[in-house]
């Protein structure tokens, strides 16, 4: 029997890590929230065992470094339809990480396999749109149904909340070489509740 996707924590996770995402989307500090990712995916290859009581960390590490290829969109829009878990299988072609993150994954999948699953399917979530709470049980039914995945595929991409990368390629467009003070502690950068970097 398939293993399941808990719907509900997978949407209290996106929750968390967008507020967070968002607390770094600061135009006067473009480099902030590249240098908080930075800080946290050290910090979770150091300790991966933190994601138990902070798993929201491991979404907004990976943010914008997770490639969907499009062959893989309707397989993920299947499984948030159904709750269905991929296997390692037909997950590790469905998602393309940076090699820069390939040690992090490894450690990752090492502490727990869903976890990892979950935050892509987080990532997935706020890159390609948030149609699926809102979509119509007959576009869900049409989701589950191979020949119709096509069709639903501009239905999902179609969300009024859709929550993309652009925000954040952006950003690194801008590269004015200046650092922000205060990332020398590993810990004391590590944010939440949409606190501002110093």
């Amino acid at each position: 029997m398939a293993a399941k996707l808990n719907l509900n924590r997978i949407r209290a996770l996106q929750t968390d890590a967008r507020e967070n995402i968002e607390s770094y989307l600061d135009p006067e500090t473009p480099k902030a929230l590249e240098q908080y990712t930075a800080k946290m995916k050290a910090v979770l290859l150091r300790d991966p065992q933190l994601l138990e009581s902070l798993p929201e960390y491991l979404p907004v590490a990976l943010y914008g470094r997770v490639k969907f290829v499009p062959a893989a969109k309707a397989k993920w829009q299947h499984w948030l339809s159904t709750g269905t878990a991929p296997d390692w299988d037909e997950f590790k072609t469905s998602a393309a990480f940076n090699n820069a993150d390939i040690e992090l994954v490894k450690a990752i999948r090492a502490f727990s396999e869903p976890l990892l699953i979950e935050s892509c399917a987080v990532l997935f979530l706020m890159e390609h749109g948030d149609s699926i709470s809102k979509s119509k049980p007959d576009q869900g039914a049409a989701t589950a149904d191979g020949d119709a995945d096509e069709q639903s595929d501009d239905d999902f991409n179609a969300g009024n909340d859709s929550y993309g990368s652009d925000d954040y390629d952006s950003d690194n467009d801008h590269d004015d070489g200046s650092d922000e003070p205060g990332y020398d502690n590993q810990y004391d950068d590590i944010r939440f509740n949409r606190e501002k970097p110093e």
